[in-house]
């Protein structure tokens, strides 16, 4: 059987988490992790080591946040040391994916689903993980064509 890819979706405060199935062809979102302090991110990254056992992931997608113009600012920046700590603490390898309208995205669908604000607000980092993983799944399968 193949292996997983990861899909996360890294934000100030949370960081939503997707896995492929093992044949890599499509994405379910999994949980969001929620930090008190956006700087803290041990207990996030252990999190992250426990789901990469727990659904034997060989790979990680990282979302990476560019503006419209496809500059970067902080928040890619700070994409970009997570990465860092990500390969650090899980040896895999850490591919940053553009995740530009993938929030946007994933909030559009939310409301053609009629989810209340609340609801919408628990998961959309989840959902924006599964589109990010779901866009580089894309990206794997026209490559192997």
């Amino acid at each position: 059987m193949g292996k997983r890819i990861m899909g996360l979706d890294f934000g100030a405060m949370t960081c939503g988490v997707a896995i492929s199935d093992e044949l890599q062809i499509t994405a379910q979102g999994i949980e969001t992790i929620r930090r008190t302090h956006e700087n803290k991110l041990r207990k996030t990254l252990a999190r992250i080591e426990e789901l990469i056992m727990q659904y034997d992931v060989d790979k990680i997608v990282l979302g990476l946040p560019k503006k419209l113009d496809g500059s970067e600012g902080e928040r890619a920046e700070k994409s970009r040391a997570f990465k860092e700590d990500l390969e650090r603490r899980t040896g895999l390898e850490v591919v940053l994916w553009d995740e530009r309208l993938t929030t946007v995205e994933a909030h559009r669908a939310l409301d053609e689903a009629g989810m209340s604000l609340e609801k919408k607000n628990e998961i959309v980092d989840k959902i924006a993980a599964v589109i990010i993983l779901r866009s580089y799944l894309d990206y794997l399968s026209m490559q192997s064509k």
